[in-house]
């Protein structure tokens, strides 16, 4: 005797956000294909899952092909180009990321020194290596 599955026509809002974000960590953990993950939480649609993988995921969906289809060396070209394009955008986003840094250095810098001008004082440590070898010295005749 063949077991029927009666699916109960879903809307959109019917899933929660945690549910969405569970159902993509799951894929992306590697414990679920999307068809499985279907038919585990009776969702009607692969693509439902795929466009929560696309917005709630980790990984970099575009310019993807199918996992069953053999991929030929224009895919394969495509793909590389594609994660290229993604290296650099990090690339660029990571070198802007360092130039504030060394901006935001610069202007502390110039911070502390109007700061030890203005009220007579030394923030900076200025000790040598020498001068705490010998304060230890110090430290311990007494």
């Amino acid at each position: 005797m063949e077991e029927r599955v009666n699916y109960v026509k879903r809307s959109q809002c019917d899933y929660s956000m945690s549910l969405k974000l569970q159902i993509v960590q799951e894929i992306e953990r590697g414990e679920l294909s999307t068809t499985s993950a279907t038919r585990k939480y009776g969702i009607q649609a692969r693509s439902t899952i795929v466009s929560w993988l696309r917005k709630y995921g980790k990984f970099d969906w575009e310019n993807q092909t199918p996992s069953h289809m053999p991929k030929t060396p224009e895919q394969k070209i495509m793909e590389l180009e594609a994660q290229i394009k993604l290296l650099e955008k990090q690339k660029t986003f990571l070198e802007q990321q360092a130039s504030v840094a060394d901006k935001k250095v610069i202007l502390f810098d110039m911070m502390i020194n109007l700061a030890e001008k203005e009220y007579n004082i030394d923030i900076r440590k200025n000790s040598s290596p020498e001068q705490s070898s010998s304060s230890k010295k110090n430290k311990s005749k007494r």
